[in-house]
Parts: structure tokens; C-alpha cells; sequence
């Protein structure tokens, strides 16, 4: 794939991008009789004409890929589920339209009752299908939706003084979405026999807008932004269509364009911090780490979008397809891992009870689509990434659970068709998304995700009785998925569920019992309208649903395919808040344990060093080196050995030297190497829990796991304490033994300092925490800094430098020893010679943590 060209088009100003589709969708209308070029919509009518007619084809296929045999799974799914609908209809009592879906104060039950609506209509428009549709009387059916339609609108959805009650998403997306798609679907029904209802439901679609303005978008509101902005403008062009009204289609298209320009964080367009990032990171809510969730609707969405808008002339492919493979390939390729999506990017949604194999089904069917929309080589990227997938995920794709049936037929002629089955990340890669506070380091036998938080991203995300206890998930928690295994063993809601919120692997968390937000309000937000709490305020939003830490340091700085984290822990801005008297006195909020972490990312090892570890408060605080589940009757083992050599005992032993964690029916083995610290406490407990627990609407599904922690535990008396342990994945018993022989190297451990040396690979790493001049080895780094050294075999030198705290104007870094000449270096980096050695200075203002690197050599 290109990337520069890439590049080019993801950087491109969205005003620009709009100004490109006015000029075509101009020149497309003057296109008249004759002098019209071949394919091309003649007029708006026309132009609007294709577009429903794509829109159905996405949702219900057409002729031809209907009587493909890879899709009739599908429609006989859309047909079982437009019966058990229909059922329910048969069977509703006073107030309902579909049986167990009451109407009147629930907001989820009446976007419930379109959708079904939505679902009853499609399985009565899948073209090629005619004959499969009967027994039932399509017309029939139809005009029974229409009339379900018309009793929502008159009794629950038309009176404005009845609705928007509950959460703002269903009146302005939810509900809009089924009914539009349904009108769409039902076109010529609704003008036959029910000509006034398209009229009056966008009426009150636009008046339910009630966060934009006037009954429109507004790019300025902080609802109408990211994933958000793609739903609502897809469903304004859809509406456009069907009542031929060009401007609002081309007005609708504006607004969806924005959310294609690149996030500039020191410029944001409308004040906007929603969308991807220069690095690759993907934000929501202003502050959430959200690819695996958000990103992943909206890469769905603008996906759909091209194909609703092919043919019609409004924006080219190319303008918009370049955009959207660079966040296929910087964006969400690096956080899969053999087809699993990442924990640390889902926020709340990782409390739901879909996998991560889902989550990328609906990835692979937006490639599937944007491949359909390119050539060449970017084709074939995009091609052998659906292969690479389809054969690395431990579930499989399953395309019955794609929405198009065009994308199931597509589908299955890429992976039948002989290629090549490649990644589009680096099986050896770093990705620092310091945008997001996320780090993803990659290894052909493991991939590791780091989650971190700062005054610029949100240490978890809690919403709608979804993630209750998710307290520690941004602070140092990390992921490390292991390769060959099956994730939904290892990760997933069961491991939330199984693994107390305290313990979660790699979090320093105080050990104190806390109450969820329903424990501790009754209601699913705190409510308290005369100190501005309402269910979407950004009161709410700040010291509820998605609070930021306090600190600015935590970033990760990158060298090839090395990477060094960095954090220091803090409170978070709600624990700030009420400190400083500006909360209620009724609002509760929890103090966090305080400690300066880093992580040095090699090859077969990720270093952790961790200083100033205190639970503060008079509390006692757990620090996890890891945590993982295993099934109830999976043979667990747990080996270890002595600094002595002599075998490690989980009881009655000295305190090892290195342990090893296996579980054989899940292909999985970690190792842990212990330099300095407390000895670790090794436990091994079969635990039954609900999922219920993590989230309200869960099912109360009892979940038997085997729970593996690793852990430093501290009593509330002890003085702070420091640890220094290396995580090996799939290292073998022989392979930890021999860490007592190096290659791992500490060379300075205190909360000012972090550095360390790997002997074998020749890279220094350091994480410089605070003011001042700070040396580790032959490195001095003007802090705070995050920085990475490494002497390759033929003496050259290459350093990388980064802001982990986003505020600095300049770092320095001097090469102590003999002077250096520079024979590379980027943008912004300056090399000179000082006394005693050779000084790098990089210019990072407004860099947002990006890695700057510089490449010397000795001599003249």
C-alpha cells in the first residue's frame, strides 16, 4: 500500500475535501442530455435515484449476490428474525407493538420497536428472493410495518412535549437510523400508501436534533462529532434522498467530510478532539481511547457512505478511500491481533459480551467493502489483509453476521481466490498512540497493549451501567495476548469478570473496597441538576462517565520497532475536584495509589520498572506483574527456580528468581523474571462470578474461571517500595534461567529516574520524570524526557527523544564520550558538539509526544 499517498490524503482539510465535492456535484448537474458522460448521474434527481438504490443493495443485497449459496446463511437469519418479529407483533398487549417491549417511559424500548420494525421490512426486500419470502404476504407485511410506523409516531415519537426522555443517542440516532433505513427500504410502499409519513418523520427527526441547531447539524456542538457525526449525517443524506432535496444531501455531506481531516490537537476544527490522530490513535468523548468501539462504527459507517454515494458523483472514491485505508492500516491493523480486537481501546465496551473476533468481523467487512473501491496494489493489500485475518482468528470471520449481503459475496471471492494472506502491520513492530495513551508492542509470538491515562485522556470509561468497576484500566493495565491461543480463554468480559478491578495485570491500585456508580446514586449517573449533573452534562462527563488523570506525563517513545512508556500515577479529576471543595458533598470519589512506572519494550522481554509505590491514605496496595484466567479444569501449571538455581515451591520457599505460568490446552506460557523488589505473591484461585457484575444489562451468567495472579503486595505501613520485573512471553523454563546472567541491565531506579540497559540488542532506555539534568550511562537527559539509545554492530548511534508530558518546547539529550557526527536526523533535531561529548536537541512544541529520532557515527 502507499503510504505516502496515504499520508497525503488523511492530512488533506476537510473544508477542502468539501469544496472538492461541491465543484463535482456542480459539474455533475450541469451534465445534461447527450453531452453527459457515460454513467453519470444527469441531474440531482438522478444522482439521489442511484444513491437509495445503493443504500438497499448494501442492506438487502441484490439479484445477484442473493443466489449466491456463501449468502443464503444470511438471508434465512434475516428471514427467521423478520418471523420471530412479526411473532411478537401478533402478540402485543395494551401499549406495546412487539410483545415484551413496553412503550411509554423506556427510551431503549422504543428505539427497540423501530429496529424490529427496520428488521420485519428488510426481510420483505432481499431481490432474487421472491419465492423464499412467501408464505407470507409481503404486502401485507409491508403495510403492517407502515402502520407500526404511524402508531410510533402518533403515540410516542411525534408529540415533542413527550419525547427525549432518557439518553439523547436513541432520539437523535437510534430511532432515526431504523426509521430512515425503513422508509428507504419501503419507498414506493409509503407513496402508495402512507404518502404523508415521510414528510412527517423527518419533520420530527429534525426537530429531535435538539443538540444541533435549528433542526440541523451543528459542528460545534460536542455531540455532533466522530462515530456521533457519521450516524446522524448518514441518516440527514439518506433523508435528502428520499425527499429529493439535493441541499440537504450536499449540506449532510459537508458535515460528514469533517470527521475525515486528521485531529491537530493545537488547532481543533470547531473545537473538536474526536477522530483520528497523526499517530494512528482514535479518540471519542473528547478524552476515551475508542478504535476498538467508536472507531470501529465509524470506520463502518464512512465505509457505507462510499458505497451509498458510488455513482452519484457527489465525492470521488479516491478522495475518500486514501483517508480511510490510512486508519485501516495505522489505525486499526496494529491493535488486532490474530483477528482479536484489543481490550484497551474499547473503553466501556469491554464489559459486553461480544468477543474480540466480533469486533473485527465488522473491520473485515469495512475492508472487504473499501478493496471493492480500489486498485492496484491497494487492492491487494487490502485483499491479503481480509486472507490474513480469516486465517490467523481462532474464531474465524464469520460473514453471516456482516450486514450486506454484497460484502458476504465479495467476501468469499477474495478468500477463494488464490493470494497472499498478509498483515498490514509489522509482525515486529512498536505503535506508540500517545494520542490515546495506548502503546502496542508487537512480536511474532505475542502482542502486548499498554494502557495508560494523563490530563489528556481519560483513566476509564463508565456510562449507562456499562463497565461498573473500571476503575484501574488506565493505569499501566496492560494485555498480553499470546500467539496460537484462543483469546476468548484469556480476555474478553469473562476476564473482567473473573479478575477483581484492583488486580487487573500490571495496575498499581490501592486495595480498599469501592462501590460502583447505580451502588452509590441508585441511578445510573449521579443526579443532581442545580449543580449542573444531568445524564449528559459535562459535568457528568468530567467527574462521572470519563475522568481524565492529573498528571501530564505518560507517553511512550519509539525506535524502530522498540518502544519506552512511561506514567506517572495520579488521582483522577474527580478525586481532584472534591479535594478542592468543588464537588457536592454528597458525590463520592477514590484517591488513587500513587507510583512512577515505565516499561521498556525488547524483543523477548518487557522490562517494568516501578518506584515510589505507596497505597497513601492509610491504605495497602497491590501491585499486579500479571493476571490470567484460565478454564475451571485447564491443566495450570506454575514452575519457578531459586536465585541458588534450586526449584522454586509455592510454599515454604525462598522468594524466586523467576517463575513460569503454562496452560497446555490453551498454548499458553509467560515467564516472569524478578531483578529487584518485595517477594512476589504467587496465587491460584478458582473463582464463579457473574458477568452481571461489569455491566447491568448482562445476562447473569455464572463464570467458573482459574485466576493466575502475580503480584507485590504492600500493608498500609510499609514505606513506599520499588520493583524491577521482566514479563517473557512463551519463554521456556530453560530460557528464564538464564536471565540470571543478564541480558537485562537496571541502571538507575528511583522516581526521578528510570533507566535501563539490554546488553544483547545494544539500546539503553530511560524515562527522565522530572526537571533537571538526569544521567544514565553514557546518556544525560534534560527532563522530563523519554528516551532511547541503541549502537548498532558497525558503531553508528541512533537516539529517540519524545515529550511524554505534551508541554515542552524543547528536550535535550547529550551522547557523553567521543564527539559524534550526525548522518541523519529529522525535522526539528539539531546535533552539535559540547565538552565531553555530543548534544541533541529536538524541538518538540506541539509534537503531541511524537518520537523524533537522530542517527551519528563516529569520526570526521
Amino acid at each position: 500500500m502507499d503510504l505516502s499517498r496515504r499520508s497525503a490524503l488523511s492530512v488533506i482539510p476537510a473544508a477542502a475535501l468539501w469544496a472538492m465535492s461541491q465543484g463535482l456535484r456542480a459539474e455533475a448537474s450541469s451534465r445534461q442530455g447527450p453531452s453527459a458522460a457515460p454513467g453519470a448521474p444527469a441531474s440531482p434527481d438522478e444522482a439521489a435515484a442511484i444513491l437509495l438504490r445503493n443504500t438497499v443493495a448494501i442492506f438487502a443485497g441484490t439479484a445477484g449476490s442473493n443466489t449466491r449459496p456463501e449468502v443464503a446463511p444470511k438471508l434465512a437469519s434475516l428471514r427467521a428474525t423478520a418471523d420471530a418479529r412479526l411473532a411478537a407483533m401478533d402478540g402485543a398487549g395494551t401499549d406495546e407493538l412487539f410483545a415484551g417491549v413496553p412503550l411509554g417511559t423506556s427510551d431503549p424500548n422504543l428505539s427497540t420497536s423501530y429496529q424490529y420494525l427496520y428488521e420485519t421490512a428488510l426481510a420483505t426486500c432481499l431481490p432474487g428472493t421472491e419465492d423464499a419470502s412467501a408464505p407470507r404476504d409481503t404486502t401485507a407485511v409491508r403495510r403492517r410495518v407502515l402502520d407500526g410506523l404511524a402508531r410510533l409516531h402518533d403515540g410516542w415519537f411525534g408529540d415533542q412535549s413527550k419525547g427525549y426522555y432518557g439518553n439523547w443517542f436513541h432520539w437523535e440516532i437510534g430511532i432515526p437510523s431504523s426509521v430512515t433505513k425503513t422508509l428507504v427500504l419501503l419507498r414506493d410502499e409509503v407513496a402508495a400508501y402512507r404518502p404523508d409519513l415521510t414528510a412527517a418523520y423527518i419533520a420530527s427527526m429534525d426537530a429531535y436534533l435538539r443538540n444541533g441547531k435549528d433542526g440541523d447539524v451543528d459542528l460545534d456542538s460536542r455531540f455532533h462529532t466522530g462515530a456521533n457525526l457519521a450516524d446522524i449525517t448518514t441518516n440527514r443524506i439518506l433523508q435528502g434522498a428520499l425527499l429529493g432535496d439535493d441541499t440537504r444531501i450536499t449540506k449532510a455531506l459537508a458535515d460528514q467530510l469533517t470527521v475525515f481531516a486528521t485531529v491537530d490537537p493545537y488547532r481543533p476544527q470547531h473545537g473538536v478532539t474526536d477522530g483520528f490522530y497523526a499517530d494512528g490513535s482514535f479518540v471519542q468523548h473528547a478524552s476515551v481511547a475508542y478504535t476498538g468501539s467508536y472507531g470501529k462504527g465509524l470506520l463502518t459507517r464512512i465505509v457505507q457512505t462510499v458505497k451509498i454515494l458510488d455513482g452519484t458523483g457527489y465525492v470521488p472514491d479516491s478522495t475518500l478511500t486514501g483517508v480511510v485505508q490510512g486508519w485501516v492500516a495505522d489505525g486499526f491493523a496494529p491493535l488486532i491481533h490474530e483477528g482479536w480486537m484489543m481490550e484497551a481501546v474499547k473503553g466501556r465496551a469491554v464489559s459486553r459480551p461480544g468477543t474480540g473476533y466480533a469486533d473485527v468481523t465488522a473491520v473485515v467487512e469495512a475492508v472487504v467493502d473499501l478493496s471493492s473501491h480500489t486498485s492496484g496494489s491497494d487492492a491487494e493489500a487490502l485483499e491479503s489483509y481480509v486472507r490474513h485475518v480469516r486465517q490467523t482468528s481462532k474464531a474465524g470471520v464469520d460473514p453471516t453476521s456482516f450486514v450486506s449481503p454484497v460484502s458476504i459475496a465479495r467476501y468469499a471471492d477474495i478468500v477463494n481466490t488464490p493470494g497472499p494472506a498478509r498483515d498490514l502491520a509489522a509482525a515486529s513492530s512498536h505503535a506508540a498512540f500517545n494520542a490515546m495513551d495506548r502503546t502496542v508492542h508487537r512480536r511474532p509470538g505475542y502482542s502486548f497493549a499498554l494502557a495508560r491515562s494523563s490530563t489528556r485522556v481519560s483513566m476509564y470509561e463508565y456510562m449507562s451501567g456499562e463497565n461498573l468497576m473500571p476503575w484501574f484500566q488506565g493505569t499501566g493495565a496492560h494485555y498480553l495476548y499470546l500467539s496460537g491461543a484462543d483469546q476468548r480463554e484469556a480476555f474478553g468480559i469473562d476476564y473482567f469478570t473473573a479478575v477483581p478491578p484492583h488486580r487487573l495485570a500490571g495496575a498499581t491500585a490501592p486495595v480498599e473496597t469501592r462501590r460502583t456508580v447505580p451502588e452509590l446514586y441508585g441511578t445510573l449517573w449521579y443526579d443532581n441538576p442545580e449543580r449542573g449533573f444531568t445524564s449528559s452534562s459535562e459535568s457528568q462527563n468530567t467527574y462521572v462517565y470519563f475522568p481524565r488523570a492529573t498528571h501530564p506525563f505518560s507517553g511512550s517513545v519509539r525506535l524502530g520497532a522498540y518502544g519506552a512508556a512511561g506514567l506517572v500515577q495520579s488521582d483522577d479529576a474527580a478525586y481532584a475536584a472534591q479535594q478542592a471543595g468543588a464537588l457536592p458533598d454528597d458525590f463520592v470519589a477514590y484517591a488513587a495509589a500513587a507510583a512512577t512506572k515505565s516499561w521498556f519494550m525488547f524483543d523477548d522481554e518487557i522490562l517494568v520498572l516501578a518506584s515510589g509505590v505507596t497505597g497513601l491514605a492509610g491504605r495497602a496496595v497491590t501491585t499486579t506483574v500479571d493476571s490470567r484466567i484460565a478454564g475451571p479444569s485447564a491443566p495450570v501449571t506454575l514452575t519457578g527456580g531459586l536465585r541458588d538455581g534450586s526449584p522454586w515451591r509455592r510454599t515454604g520457599s525462598a522468594p524466586p528468581a523467576w517463575l513460569r505460568y503454562a496452560d497446555d490446552s490453551n498454548r499458553t506460557a509467560v515467564g516472569y523474571v524478578f531483578l529487584s523488589g518485595p517477594p512476589p505473591v504467587v496465587t491460584l484461585d478458582t473463582v464463579t462470578r457473574s458477568r452481571r457484575l461489569v455491566r447491568l444489562a448482562n445476562a447473569d451468567t455464572a463464570v467458573t474461571k482459574q485466576v493466575f495472579t502475580l503480584s507485590y503486595e504492600q500493608s498500609a505501613r510499609e514505606r513506599p517500595a520499588s520493583m524491577a520485573y521482566a514479563l517473557v512471553p512463551n519463554a521456556s523454563a530453560r530460557q528464564l534461567a538464564s536471565y540470571a546472567h543478564g541480558p537485562l541491565s537496571v541502571l538507575s531506579h528511583t522516581v526521578r529516574l528510570h533507566a535501563a540497559a539490554h546488553t544483547h540488542l545494544g539500546i539503553t532506555a530511560a524515562n527522565a520524570f522530572t526537571p533537571g539534568t538526569h544521567r544514565a550511562g553514557r546518556l544525560s537527559i534534560d527532563g522530563p524526557a523519554s528516551v532511547l539509545l541503541r549502537r548498532s554492530a558497525s558503531g553508528t548511534y541512533t537516539v529517540a527523544v519524545s515529550d511524554p508530558t505534551t508541554a515542552r518546547r524543547t528536550v535535550s539529550v547529550t551522547l557523553h564520550g567521543r564527539p559524534l557526527r550526525p548522518v541523519a536526523a529529522d525535522a526539528g533535531v539539531r546535533v552539535h558538539p559540547v565538552p565531553g561529548g555530543t548534544r541533541v536537541d529536538v524541538t518538540t512544541h506541539q509534537a503531541y509526544g511524537r518520537s523524533f529520532t537522530a542517527t551519528l557515527a563516529e569520526g570526521s
